[in-house]
């Protein structure tokens, strides 16, 4: 029948996983949209024997034909049964989520990227972030894509080895989708951002959920220019004033910034707000990111940041719990 199918899988226990692959199976005559497998807690068909997921997920490949959104983190997909998806979805594939997947090699994700044409959306690990790929998803027969969120984890501190990607590849890519969606998520150690941030990458959302030092934040203010969101989780004890002021220079787009466990001085907290104004629309700060000084007290940063925003502004406090 002509009926949209959509599957969707959301649980965290082994059963549950094994559940859902049996379901699979089952899936020949049924052609599939959506097939989204989600694991709410643990990844749990990482626990499955790597076999069984595998033969589940081909079944859906070779009988959908018309597959257009495919969500498969934390799972072991590996680059053969990418290899049956294209051949039978090609046409169709328009989302493909596949953060964490550790049995995918850069070559899996491009053989999708060459064949999937009309792919609008992509999420994936950044080991997966190839020259290669990125021309491959700004070649002529490709679709301009709208999203692409890239996360970049460390696993083992001071053991992973980031690559650099070209300056060149990137212009390719944001020539070829203007107008895309850039979102990258770094977690990683100090140490492990020498890489990152040495020219200019159109990046659109950024954020840091690990520790990002002083030195990390002053180059995103240099080189992000289609910044839209910052998010810093934490940063340590150093004020930021330098580094927010340059990203309100440099970043004419910036519209949203959260701020955690780092410091700003009040002057300079104003100082960027007056500087960005209105188009802040989201200003979420900790009451303890911002430190008083000789201009600014915790009571009068409210009015001030309030009167250049346009509207009425508080931090956000702590629960007390």
């Amino acid at each position: 029948s002509n009926k949209e199918w959509r599957f969707y899988f959301v649980d965290s226990s082994k059963e549950s996983a094994e559940a859902a692959c049996d379901i699979l199976s089952q899936l020949v005559n049924c052609s599939l949209k959506t097939l989204g497998l989600i694991s709410t807690a643990r990844p749990s068909f990482m626990d499955l024997p790597k076999s069984h997921f595998i033969s589940a997920l081909t079944v859906v490949f070779v009988n959908s034909k018309s597959l257009s959104s495919l969500k498969i983190d934390d799972t072991p997909v590996d680059d053969p049964s990418l290899k049956v998806l294209v051949a039978n979805n090609s046409d169709t594939l328009k989302l493909l989520k596949m953060s964490s997947c550790p049995h995918v090699s850069p070559a899996g994700i491009l053989c999708v990227a060459d064949q999937c044409h009309g792919l609008r959306e992509l999420a994936l690990n950044y080991h997966l972030l190839s020259d290669e790929l990125l021309l491959a998803l700004s070649s002529e027969k490709h679709v301009r894509l709208e999203h692409l969120r890239i996360d970049v984890v460390s696993e083992n501190p001071g053991q992973t080895q980031f690559h650099t990607i070209q300056k060149s590849s990137w212009d390719a890519f944001i020539k070829h989708s203007p107008k895309v969606n850039l979102v990258m998520y770094f977690f990683l150690y100090e140490e492990e951002f020498d890489p990152f941030f040495r020219y200019e990458i159109p990046v659109t959302h950024l954020y840091f959920g690990r520790s990002v030092s002083k030195d990390v934040l002053g180059r995103v203010g240099m080189t992000c220019p289609r910044l839209v969101e910052l998010v810093v989780c934490a940063n340590g004890l150093r004020p930021l004033d330098e580094e927010l002021i340059r990203i309100a220079e440099r970043c004419k787009y910036l519209s949203a910034v959260g701020l955690g466990e780092c410091e700003v001085s009040c002057s300079a907290f104003v100082e960027f707000v007056k500087m960005c104004g209105g188009r802040l629309s989201q200003l979420s700060i900790m009451e303890e990111v911002l430190i008083p000084d000789q201009k600014y007290s915790l009571e009068q940063i409210h009015w001030e940041v309030s009167k250049h925003l346009g509207r009425v502004w508080f931090p956000d406090m702590m629960p007390t719990w």
